[in-house]
């Protein structure tokens, strides 16, 4: 492992830690945005800390926030954290001839940036060292990020106010926007955006956006058409 931290080059040292100090920022935002809607502090930190994945707390905060069933909230994080499966999938080699423990500890330190620092490397050192540094970088400023928003968002009694309330929807389309240049990918959440909208009317919320998932039914039959 000591030779991992050795290889990077300064300039992806530099994209890691600009990433990372984004990612506290937004982390911050989360932990203000779980306490103001009522959560007490350890909760959004123990989940940082179990549960490590920015869009799927994001989610379930919102959804409880907004009054949705708590299994509502628990179903719509666990099926936005599917991706990393296929992700981790794809960086598989990375953790070739390593110990059960740190194969462990990296399959929890999966995310999407992550991934894609990792898949810009050729050689498997230095794509080693890609994800390891990005990968604890992440995981520590995110929890830095979230214990500072949870204790300054016990202060705060208007998240409006500070635009903290924009922080959840402006994280999610940030997160999809690079997908969206794919047309099907695009009609797919385009058909789930109209769904959970009309859903919305009548149903709880949480339910929405599981009935929203109804979109990627055409995008899966055009997939096997023109295969």
């Amino acid at each position: 492992m000591r030779s991992i931290w050795r290889t990077p080059p300064s300039s992806l040292s530099r994209d890691i830690a600009l990433v990372c100090l984004a990612d506290g920022l937004v982390g911050a935002s989360f932990g203000a945005i779980a306490v103001s809607a009522g959560l007490p502090i350890w909760v959004p930190v123990a989940m940082s800390v179990f549960v490590f994945a920015g869009a799927a707390q994001f989610i379930l905060v919102g959804v409880l926030a907004a009054g949705g069933n708590p299994l509502a909230a628990v179903a719509s994080a666990l099926l936005v954290n599917t991706r990393l499966v296929p992700l981790g999938f794809s960086i598989s080699d990375t953790f070739d001839g390593t110990s059960w423990p740190r194969k462990l500890l990296g399959s929890h330190l999966i995310t999407d940036e992550a991934v894609a620092f990792t898949a810009m490397e050729g050689e498997r050192t230095r794509r080693r060292a890609a994800f390891w540094l990005c990968g604890i970088g992440l995981f520590v400023a995110w929890n830095i990020g979230v214990l500072i928003g949870s204790v300054l968002g016990g202060q705060i009694t208007d998240t409006a106010a500070l635009g903290l309330d924009a922080a959840f929807p402006a994280v999610l389309i940030a997160l999809v926007m690079p997908a969206l240049r794919d047309a099907l990918t695009r009609n797919a959440a385009l058909i789930g955006a109209s769904i959970a909208v009309a859903a919305a009317l009548v149903l709880p919320p949480g339910l929405p956006v599981l009935l929203a998932l109804l979109g990627v039914i055409p995008a899966y039959v055009a997939t096997k058409v023109n295969a």
